[in-house]
Formats: C-alpha cells, structure tokens, sequence
C-alpha cells in the first residue's frame, strides 16, 4: 500500500468512527419509534455466565449462528474475515494459523505451547493440528481480544476462539441443505432433534467436497487445494429435573483434503510459468506410499472428540458446573516443498494428540456479587514425526552442493529435471532414493486454580478482579534418523542423526495470571471500560541434538516464557430499542520473551526469543437496522504490531508480526423482505479489506523473491428466495465475486533451502443451495 493510500485509509477510517459515535446519539430518538428495525439482543458466556455484550468489560466479537447461515460462512478463515483484531489462515485443516491482534498461533511442534485458546463447547482444543473443525450447526462464535487466562486458560495469552455448538431441544425439528458449484463442489448437511421432557437428542452432519482449483499436471497427483470434509455430531441432554442439565457431545470430524498448492517461483512447470495462479506440476515421491504411508499428495486427518457438560443449579444464587472432555487427532499431511516436479524437497507431517481436561466450577450469583472460581487440570502427549525423501543427485544439484566443472541445472528449460546419479556412479545406478526423518514429542500436565469477582460498587460502577495459579511439568522428546548419502558421505539434510535414539529434558514452571477491569455505565445505553491483564504462553523446553566430540549428544534449549501486559480500554453502547449497536476499544501491550517460529537448515521448525515487542491498536463494530428489511454491519481494526527497534533482539529488531495486516476492514449488508404472503427475499453482501501483510518474520525476501502479500479486496454475495409457508430456500452465492488473485502463504518449508514456495488463494467460487426445514 502506497503512502497516499494509507493515508486515504486512515481518514477513512477516522470518519467512519466519528460518524457512527454521532449516529448512535442522533439513532436514540428516531428508534425509540422504530421497533420494528430491532437488531437481535445478543448475549455471550464470555464471563462464565449469561450477560448481554455491552456488559462484559472486555473486548468481544460475537456472531449467532444465524448470522452465520446468512453470511454462508462454513470456514474459519473467512469468519476472520468480519472479525476485527483475528486472522485465522487455513492451509490445510492440518495448518491452520490464527492470529490475534498480531500475534500468531501455529506452531506444529509438540514441544511448544501455543497462544491463543480455541474452545470448542467449553473445552481447550489450542494444540495446532487438532484446532480445525468444521462451522456446521452452530449455536454461537464468540471470539475475545487480549490476554484471559482466567477466563481460557493459559493458552489465552493474546486471547480466545470460542465456539458453542446447538443443542438437542425437545420439539422435533430437522432440516437438510444440499448445494453444488464451480470445480464439482458437492455439499449437504443436516440435523435432527427432538425428544421428551426430560430426555432430549440431535444428531447434525455435513459433507462437502470440492476438486482442486490449481492444476497439477504431475502424473497420479491429484490437482491441489480440492477438500472432501465430512463431519458427525450426535449430542444428548438429559433434563432430570428443572435445576440439573447434562449435555453429552461426540463430534467426528474426516479430512481427506488434496495437497496444498506449494508453487515454486524459481523453476516453472513443464509448459507453464511461476505464477502461483497457474497450473503446478508438484510429482512428490516416487517412493512416498513407503516413506511417508501415503502415496499421493493430500491430508488424511481424524479428530474425535467426546464433551460431557454438567450444570447443577445449587439454588437461585449458586451453580456448579463440571466440563470433562477427551479429544484426540491423528493427521498425515503429504507436501511437495520444493513446490517442482524435481524429485527434490519431499516431506510429510505425521502429527498425532491426546488430551483429557476435567474442570469443576463453582458460581454465584447475586445482586451485586458475581463470581466463579474451581480447579481444572489439562493433560496432552502429542507428537510431530517428520519423514524426508529426495533422490541424492537431484538433491546436491539444486542445492549447488556437486562439485561439476560445469554447471548443470536443477530443471532444465524444457521442464526435464536432470538426473546426473548414472553419471557421477559410472553407470552403477540411476537412481539413489534418500530417505530421513525427525520427531519431537511432548508431554504437558497441567493444574490450575482460578478465581473471579465482579462487584457492582454502584448502580453505574462495576470492579471486576481475577486470578488464575498454573503449575506444569513438561516432558520434550526427540529423535532423528538419517544415514549418510553415497554420494555426499554425509546426512543429506544438517541434522545430527540420533540414529532413532530419543532424548529427553523436562521441567516444572509455574505461573500467576492476574486481570482487572472496571465497568462505568453512563447510562442504560452506553457503558465505558477499562482493563488491565497478564497473559503468558509457558516455557519451551526443546530438545534436539547435536555432534559432540563424544558423538551425537542432547541439546536441550529452554526458551523463557512469552508474557504480556495488556493494557485496554473501551466503550460499548447501543441506541434505544437497539437499533444501533456499537463497540470501540483502544489497547496496548508489552511483551517480554517473544517467542518466535523460525525453520533451521533442515527444514525443522523451532521456537526462539526474539527479545521485547510492543502492540497498539483500535478496533471498532458496528451494526445498523437500517429499515425493518435491511441491517449494515462494519468491522474495522488499526494494529502496529512489531518487535522493538532494539539491537538486543538481534535481526528482527524493528520488524513487523507476521501475517498481521496493518488495517483490516469487513462490512456488509443483510437484506430480507417479504414478497408476498408466501414468499421472502433473502440475501446478503460482504465484502473485506486486509492491508499488506508479510509471510515471514525477517519481513524480507528469500533467495531474491518477495515473500509478503499486498493489500487483498474481496466480495461475496448470496441472493435467495424463501418459501415462509413450505420451509424452503433457494439460494445463489459466489465469493470472491471479482476472481480476485491472492497469497495464503509464502516463504514454507521450500524457503528454508533457498526455494520458497508460493500458495494461492481461492478463486470465484459460484454454486446454488436448497434448504428445507421440516417441524
């Protein structure tokens, strides 16, 4: 973004602020008329009980999951997209990335802890390979800005991703939605619910299934970035009586995605370029169903998971609550790094998880005094296999590593890739496949003790106090196995081979989490907040090895623990009959050890301190009745995120956070209006804004190719016409409406051998759906 633009943004943005802050004087009294224009009284649990939003004194976005069905948003990512201070980036449902205000977390080492806390129905799911899941039948998204471990737990040290799916009901009700599109998508879901007075079920499910939208023109791979998803959730609630509620849910999630669209800027296809656009010829491994258990390129992943959720209701003022749940994931991710049709850098990720969470609270509430306090504990052993494959010649060729008299290039201008093994064996062989892997595993039990308090001082006046006490052990893992190569007489890749040796370090920390706020309601329709807290993402005790006069040794590097100050503060408010609803929050925070993740020589993701970091940022909502038919809602955020201009933190020093934009802007359009008696008119326009952004934490190129995205501009639109009498829908959609051209990722695995690779975004995805409900 040029200099003019920025500028132009920031006026734009200080005008849209300035505006809604006088409409929501200048809606009051026209709305006190305008009733029928009600926008829906929203309500979280953020603070572990009911509260309208503009009530809870911290910082959050919520969406219903009627909003959702509206917007068409069945991803992650795209949720982020309306979502002010969260970018959430989906590689792979085995990579997702999410962001909070800057900071990211997506580290598939087993051995790192990681930052922001995603919760599924009340429980931690944070471990990265296991934190994609399906949007299919939810109730509500709630996702909460700044440090809350007492709140989330301590994986919340820049905040939360907090997801409630529905419940069985005991009237029947079931629905069914089937749509196709562009690149043969394919997709239905649908639930069932029903049951007595005290027994009540639902059982929910979605399938959906896409082909690829790069082309890869290897032989038997597959064309990338396709998805085949399917995903089951039968829940049950028993209803013993009018104070005890029990909710048992399974969820059964199957990913069978094919691979990511790594795309090399350095050598083109046999007939193509290197744009990341166009077709990609990705051959993978010849020798990839033995190394790696899979043989073509793709995702096989598998999350169960199994909630029990318990509610007794003590009397009026007191509840306890207990929360136990058990999760586990298995998911190979198959990958051409080189992004080439090279035999040349082949990986895998076999990454695997358990965990088991048991949390008991206590909560009372009463006319002035609200609070909650308990105990949890959390136990995880995960692990992160690393399987390596290449054909040696073609491997020290492109790496520049043979010593020829004349040079002999990796691919050649035709698309040949040049295989020199017959060459340099006399004959001997024409081919020497070269195999390797590394794994890190990790252990963390962890016990917490928390409590929180919130006293109405005043009927205006509100103080809120919380502290959570954490103690964890942690175990790290790891080993290696690489045999020398018959041509270098060395390990292909820089790893001291711990010949399938594992080693072992582990310790014990312990931390205090504090959070402060302060609620000042002006009146019954704007309130003022501030508030002060610590978050913390725990000590990393990381093992791998290293070549000692003694042979292969441990190498154990503990990385000191990343804690933040967050400093904000706010107001919320909404006119009468809520017809505008409207958030602003201001913030800063300083961080001490931020910890970062680099990639060595081998391709082997490791975390760092990067020194201290500061981040300063707005984030402001809105949402408008405008008429009875027609709602506007606008999300916008100003983040300056960026490691301090210090020379104690080394090379990054001055450097912005990866994949944080500057600016981010999301806004849309909600329209419905009834035709006639039978008849309704349903639809919705969205579109997003999202500054420049850089993929890599040096915030400079690699190996000469620029590895940041400019600023990216999207639309989605959905146009249906309903049936009101019948219960059923037709609905028309296309997102990325314009066929914008965009990155996901640059830089990757590929960049840490000097070959970044580049992942495309979604083109224009068009297609039709049909909904009918049945009552």
């Amino acid at each position: 973004m040029t200099y003019s633009s920025n500028k132009k943004f920031k006026k734009n943005v200080l005008n849209t602020l300035i505006l809604a802050c006088l409409a929501g004087q200048t809606f009051t009294s026209y709305a006190a008329t305008a009733t029928e224009a009600d926008i829906e009284r929203l309500t979280v649990t953020t603070q572990k009980r009911v509260q309208a939003i503009q009530d809870v004194p911290v910082t959050v976005t919520a969406f219903t999951g009627e909003m959702l069905e509206q917007l068409g948003i069945q991803d992650l990512d795209v949720l982020s997209e309306i979502t002010p201070g969260l970018i959430i980036q989906e590689q792979s449902p085995n990579n997702p990335g999410f962001v909070i205000r800057g900071i990211t977390s997506d580290s598939g080492s087993a051995q790192a802890a990681p930052r922001v806390s995603v919760y599924y129905n009340g429980t931690d799911i944070s471990r990265s390979r296991g934190s994609y899941f399906e949007l299919f039948d939810i109730e509500r998204v709630e996702v909460v800005k700044g440090p809350q471990a007492t709140l989330f737990g301590t994986a919340a040290s820049v905040g939360a991703l907090s997801v409630t799916t529905r419940k069985p009901q005991e009237e029947f009700e079931a629905g069914i939605t089937a749509g196709f599109g562009n690149f043969a998508a394919k997709n239905l879901q649908g639930y069932l619910t029903g049951g007595q007075e005290k027994v009540q079920g639902r059982v929910a499910f979605t399938y959906r299934e896409r082909e690829g939208y790069i082309e890869n023109i290897a032989a038997n791979q597959p064309d990338l970035n396709g998805i085949e998803r399917i995903g089951v959730r039968p829940s049950l609630r028993f209803t013993p009586n009018d104070d005890l509620t029990i909710d048992l849910v399974y969820n059964y999630e199957k990913n069978n995605d094919s691979g990511t669209s790594f795309k090399s800027r350095r050598f083109a296809p046999t007939g193509g370029d290197t744009s990341p656009y166009s077709f990609v010829e990705a051959s993978g491994s010849p020798v990839a169903a033995q190394v790696f258990g899979k043989d073509d390129l793709g995702i096989e992943r598998t999350v169960k998971d199994i909630n029990l959720t318990v509610n007794w209701d003590l009397n009026q003022q007191w509840q306890l609550t207990s929360i136990s749940a058990k999760r586990s994931f298995d998911s190979l991710e198959v990958f051409d790094a080189d992004g080439t049709q090279a035999w040349f850098l082949e990986f895998a990720e076999d990454a695997t998880g358990d965990q088991f969470s048991q949390e008991l609270r206590l909560s009372y509430n009463g006319n002035k005094l609200n609070s909650f306090f308990g105990i949890s504990y959390f136990d995880e052993d995960g692990s992160q296999r690393v399987p390596f494959s290449t054909e040696e010649s073609v491997f020290l060729n492109c790496m520049g590593m043979l010593p020829l008299p004349t040079p002999v290039p990796c691919i050649n201008p035709d698309g040949s890739v040049n295989i020199l093994t017959p060459l340099l064996t006399q004959g001997q062989a024409q081919l020497l496949p070269y195999q390797g892997e590394y794994q890190n595993f990790g252990e963390n039990t962890a016990y917490s003790a928390f409590a929180d308090f919130s006293y109405a001082v005043t009927e205006q006046l509100e103080l809120t106090a919380g502290i959570r006490y954490v103690t964890e052990d942690k175990t790290s893992r790891y080993s290696s196995n690489f045999g020398n190569s018959v041509l270098a007489g060395v390990p292909l890749l820089p790893v001291a081979s711990t010949t399938g040796q594992i080693f072992s370090a582990d310790d014990s920390f312990d931390s205090w989490l504090p959070r402060f706020n302060a609620l000042y309601r002006l009146n019954t329709n704007l309130n003022f907040y501030a508030t002060i807290s610590k978050g913390r993402r725990s000590e990393v005790v990381d093992v791998s090895s290293v070549n000692s006069s003694a042979g292969v040794v441990p190498s154990v590097n503990e990385i000191a623990a990343e804690t933040v100050w967050n400093y904000e503060a706010g107001f919320k408010g909404n006119t009468a009959n809520n017809r505008l609803r409207y958030a602003v929050s201001m913030f800063y925070q300083d961080y001490q050890n931020f910890q970062v993740t680099l990639q060595d020589d081998a391709g082997n993701f490791y975390v760092d301190n990067a020194g201290n970091a500061k981040n300063i940022g707005v984030e402001a909502e809105f949402k408008l009745a405008v008429n009875e038919d027609l709602e506007w809602f606008t999300n916008l955020a100003w983040i300056d995120a960026k490691i301090d201009d210090d020379s104690n933190n080394g090379d990054l020093a001055g450097n912005r956070f990866r994949l944080q934009p500057e600016y981010t802007l999301g806004t849309g359009l909600l329209y419905s209006r009834e035709l006639n008696s039978q008849y309704r008119l349903n639809s919705s326009v969205m579109y997003t804004f999202r500054s420049d952004i850089f993929f890599e934490e040096d915030n400079a190129p690699v190996a000469g190719f620029d590895v940041s995205q400019p600023a990216v501009q999207l639309t989605s639109l959905r146009l249906g016409l309903e049936h009101s009498q019948q219960n059923w829908s037709v609905t028309l959609y296309a997102s990325n409406l314009f066929d914008k051209e965009y990155l996901v990722d640059a830089g990757n695995t590929g960049g840490a051998f000097g070959y970044p690779s580049f992942i495309a975004g979604a083109p224009r995805f068009i297609g039709i759906e049909f909904r009918k409900t049945f009552m």
